[in-house]
């Protein structure tokens, strides 16, 4: 893998094995699904399909299994010429994730982290290496379905380079204050939000004070998502709030990793905190409007089209 100026991606890699359906089953209830959907998905693969889609160099680091769900989870990264040198096999199956999306778009999802969490004892060394190998510029998205000693080296090595870093902080039971201060963006959805923070976010002004919490914690910059769509931008040097575009929501599933990854992207791009922000919201609400992840993901034309659309 050689020197590049790159969004890099570590975290999940899953196969999404996604229906649509009325509601979610009850106990013991076994309900009809249609629109059947196998495709690959996970957090840092979706961050990695997403900045491909939009012409920007990639790379993603994660593992897989030694099982035949491992290259339909990959085929469409492969597809979109993500650098793929930092996935490995691992003894084991591949991760899977088990999605249901009612018609309002919301969805539920059942994952099996299974590679994902089989990372090999000396897994720093190659993470390291990585991020050292990226360009100055470059911008590292990270999140919490690995194990966490490896979202610390990756977020250390970054911290060590000078390259600005996303964190999903998903799950949140896993996000340390160490984590939290190394990051520079951190991108809660409001349940994430409220299990760091206490704070249960249903309007700008819950967002603000669970941000200020969230910087008593030593976080650069926090990104909380809103219930509508929107998101609220919190730092020492003040806030900045993006309202949502008007879509139509299909699907849900993709969208946070969507944000994180237009935020990836903004920094990439060396945009200011505003106009990253904006990306972002743009990002994860384009993808609302698709069923599945990655496949939802825009190309740069429709992305630059739905910014111009949205709230100033």
């Amino acid at each position: 893998m050689s020197s590049q100026r790159c969004v890099l991606a570590i975290g999940s890699i899953n196969l999404d094995l996604q229906v649509k359906a009325d509601g979610w089953p009850e106990q013991s209830e076994t309900l009809l699904g249609r629109e059947f959907l196998c495709a690959g998905g996970g957090k840092a693969a979706n961050v990695a399909a997403f900045a491909a889609k939009l012409g920007i160099p990639s790379q993603l680091i994660g593992r897989v299994g030694d099982d035949s769900f491992a290259e339909l989870a990959l085929a469409g990264l492969r597809s979109l010429r993500v650098n793929l040198d930092g996935v490995s096999p691992v003894r084991g199956p591949t991760a899977v994730s088990m999605i249901v999306v009612r018609d309002d778009g919301d969805k539920t999802i059942l994952l099996a982290p299974n590679a994902n969490e089989q990372w090999e004892s000396d897994a720093e060394r190659s993470v390291r290496a990585a991020v050292e190998r990226c360009a100055p510029g470059s911008s590292v998205g990270v999140d919490l379905e690995i194990p966490e000693r490896i979202v610390l080296c990756a977020l250390q090595a970054a911290r060590a380079r000078e390259l600005q870093t996303v964190l999903d902080p998903s799950p949140a039971d896993r996000a340390t204050d160490e984590m939290l201060a190394l990051c520079t963006y951190l991108v809660p959805n409001p349940r994430e939000t409220e299990r760091l923070t206490d704070v249960k976010v249903r309007s700008e002004a819950d967002a603000k004070k669970a941000g200020e919490r969230l910087l008593e914690r030593k976080v650069a910059n926090v990104c909380i998502k809103l219930p509508d769509g929107g998101a609220l931008l919190m730092s020492e040097r003040g806030s900045e709030l993006a309202k949502p575009p008007n879509v139509k929501v299909v699907d849900k599933t993709g969208a946070g990793d969507a944000f994180a990854a237009g935020l990836c992207v903004a920094l990439y791009e060396d945009l200011q905190p505003r106009a990253a922000l904006r990306m972002a919201v743009a990002a994860a609400s384009f993808a609302v409007t698709r069923y599945g992840s990655q496949a939802a993901y825009p190309t740069r034309g429709e992305l630059d089209k739905l910014l111009a659309e949205a709230p100033a």
